[in-house]
């Protein structure tokens, strides 16, 4: 892997307030840890683990992630900065004592950075790291915790679709639109629950085949085509990317034939001009970091000591956000991006606590521990 002189370069240009590299020999453990912004409280996000193929790679990852928390805490009225972790290497080989390392240098930080379960982490690691770190949470039920918070992603999702659904058609509702779901993984599996619910006809695809499989053992109603590039083509309404980043490629704008893109992925976008070119093709693009921020409502509320349908009422008020960002986006003819952009950046520059949807935490001890 190459070493730590990578960072220089690449945090060039960042506006990060702090990154960390955290490297324990006896255990292997090589993280970052990336913390955009702490202007509305503690730095909020997931811990991502990963068989990067350098620690360039993984180092990127983590600033973009964490800067995208930043904006998606703030649009979502969170008193949480936005911060990410990534651990380099392959989750299937992790250790009680590699996340026991990984735990102390994050309790090291002093609440600067709170984090939960990502791609590759579950909630029993957080209960692992849990045992040495008090800046964890997505726990499970059993430890206090919240549990899967990918039950909540899948919900806002679904809530943010149908705002985009009544901005395009007028109905807040999936009922008779096919809807492509690419990954169905943890949040993907429960979002087809929502569209079949709703009465939507669902196509899926995951790399993972096993997924799909239980998708279709489960819903047999449900279809599903060999890859992305071939859900891409279908003959879709909606097209919801749930798998990792950087989805919406030039390519796949080009052969898109949906006339909505809302999913669960996080940074989907392939480079910024791809808002544009969906914009062009008239396809309606609801941000990513507004609709998919069910699963960090739902850690949010466990630090105030977890209620289930709290945390789902606040998650169904993506809805409400969805709705409003995208008529205001259309009111002033910018892209939905832009003005998801200038409302998280609008808050963020308001200071701590502004617009919170937890304003009782705002007497709680200090983020900083």
């Amino acid at each position: 892997m190459t070493g730590p002189a990578v960072t220089t370069e690449l945090l060039d240009g960042a506006t990060h307030e702090q990154v960390v590299r955290c490297a324990d020999a006896r255990t292997g453990l090589v993280a970052y840890v990336a913390i955009h912004s702490t202007a509305l409280g503690a730095a909020l996000g997931g811990t991502r683990y990963q068989p990067y193929l350098s620690e360039a790679e993984a180092l990127a990852d983590a600033l973009r992630l964490s800067r995208a928390m930043s904006y998606k805490n703030a649009v979502a009225g969170l008193p949480h900065g936005g911060g990410k972790a990534v651990i380099i290497g392959d989750p299937a080989h992790r250790t009680p004592a590699l996340l026991h390392a990984y735990g102390r240098f994050i309790e090291s930080l002093g609440g600067r950075y709170v984090t939960a379960a990502d791609a590759g982490t579950q909630v029993a690691d957080m209960d692992e790291i849990g045992q040495v770190c008090r800046w964890v949470t997505g726990r499970s039920v059993a430890r206090g915790g919240c549990g899967d918070s990918s039950v909540l992603t899948a919900f806002g999702v679904f809530q943010g679709m149908r705002a985009a659904a009544a901005a395009r058609w007028g109905l807040p509702t999936l009922n008779g639109r096919h809807v492509g779901v690419c990954g169905v993984g943890k949040v993907g599996s429960h979002l087809v629950v929502h569209l079949l619910d709703d009465g939507a006809r669902v196509t899926v695809t995951d790399i993972d085949t096993a997924a799909v499989a239980r998708v279709l053992a489960a819903h047999p109603q449900v279809t599903a085509v060999a890859d992305a590039d071939a859900l891409v083509r279908s003959d879709l309404d909606v097209y919801a990317p749930c798998a990792l980043g950087g989805a919406l490629t030039d390519d796949v704008v080009g052969a898109l034939s949906a006339e909505i893109v809302c999913g669960a992925a996080n940074n989907q976008l392939g480079h910024p001009g791809v808002a544009a070119m969906l914009a062009d093709r008239g396809v309606l693009y609801a941000p990513d970091f507004v609709v998919n921020a069910g699963g960090v409502i739902q850690v949010a509320d466990e630090l105030r000591g977890y209620s289930a349908e709290r945390a789902r009422a606040l998650a169904a008020g993506i809805f409400e956000t969805t709705r409003d960002l995208l008529a205001l986006a259309a009111e002033r003819d910018v892209l939905p991006v832009h003005a998801a952009d200038e409302m998280a950046e609008t808050r963020m520059a308001a200071g701590p606590w502004a617009g919170a949807l937890f304003p009782g935490l705002a007497a709680a001890p200090d983020a900083s521990g």
